[in-house]
């Protein structure tokens, strides 16, 4: 009982109880009206199922999304996320016939870093806004994915460029390590090294911070460049996965379901603290949410007004205000 307690405790602390019990209850909805939702196969040496749909299709939305922690952490946000992954799958999948698989991989993230400097610069160097700093290039880079690709939709017959998007290692799809290896990668960032705690200081008092003698403008540049380089990475899988390079709808509106994850893994917009494990549960409630929608058989116009009720209670729940409003009205109820 008192490991039950201690890690219940460890679980609220660090915001991991709402996300894993709307997964669960999600999971629970789904094992009583689809039992065939658990169905697993093998097949050809690899492992094939919903529950694995879950996590390479939310692959490239778990990579965002930990970008998108950094920079709410920092009371900022990135709404260009969708079009940075569009460009960097587009300059990818056009550099494909004349150079090395490296080196396209290097250029998409390349790209991706570029645009996060930019995204970066506006907000901590000019003092931009950055709902409106990062609306810049969600604007245009639509448009320079187009220009790229020639207003076309581009494909490819690459086998070792579509590895990464299709590919199985272990019997899993390979976009799986991939998102595992970004998640470790950041995390050890934030744990191992200073950044996480100058992070959290400069986004909970950015003033406070600079008399500390840290350098928020350097911090903020950095978070801004770390999700540009996890939606290039993203870019290139989705890309890699479809075969193809399509600006108009590749990453789109992806940002709204990125910032979702982040808020209800229990990341604040306010800044401050920031939970990377959080943001993980978040993304899978989502990615889950979304494939046992397809599962019911929901008419495609409805789904994203059953998605939005969903997350709209979800939220609702995992506030402290609404939470003690609606046991103040039951008691209140109750005492007449």
């Amino acid at each position: 009982m008192a490991i039950l307690t201690a890690l219940a405790h460890r679980l609220v602390k660090q915001k991991l109880i709402w996300p894993l019990l709307a997964i669960a209850a999600l999971f629970l909805f789904n094992l009583i009206v689809i039992p065939e939702f658990y169905r697993m196969e093998w097949k050809d040496g690899h492992l094939y199922g919903n529950l694995i749909d879950i996590l390479k299709n939310g692959s490239p939305l778990i990579i965002i999304a930990i970008g998108m922690t950094l920079v709410i952490a920092k009371e900022g946000i990135d709404i260009s996320v969708g079009s940075v992954l569009a460009i960097s799958g587009a300059l990818a999948v056009m550099l494909l016939d004349s150079y090395p698989l490296w080196a396209v991989i290097g250029a998409g993230l390349t790209v991706g870093l570029l645009c996060g400097l930019w995204n970066g610069m506006l907000v901590a160097l000019l003092g931009i806004q950055p709902m409106v700093a990062t609306l810049i290039l969600l604007t245009i880079g639509r448009g320079i994915a187009q220009l790229i690709t020639g207003g076309q939709v581009l494909t490819t017959s690459d086998e070792a460029f579509q590895f990464i998007g299709k590919g199985h290692l272990l019997g899993l799809p390979f976009p799986i390590f991939i998102a595992l290896g970004v998640f470790l990668l950041t995390y050890l960032f934030k744990t191992r090294t200073a950044f996480g705690l100058f992070l959290e200081a400069a986004g909970g008092n950015k003033t406070a911070s600079a008399y500390a003698g840290i350098r928020p403008k350097v911090i903020f540049m950095t978070a801004y460049a770390i999700t540009g380089v996890c939606a290039g990475i993203a870019g290139i899988i989705i890309s890699s996965n479809v075969a193809s390079a399509d600006a108009n709808n590749a990453g789109l509106w992806i940002e709204l379901d990125a910032i979702l994850a982040v808020v209800i893994g229990g990341t604040s917009m306010r800044g401050g603290r920031f939970y990377l494990g959080g943001t993980i549960a978040g993304t899978l409630f989502i990615q889950a949410l979304t494939t046992s929608i397809y599962s019911l058989g929901v008419e495609p116009s409805s789904i994203l007004l059953v998605k939005a009720i969903v997350v709209i209670i979800v939220c609702l729940i995992q506030s402290d205000v609404f939470r003690q409003s609606f046991i103040l009205s039951k008691k209140k109820v109750a005492q007449r």
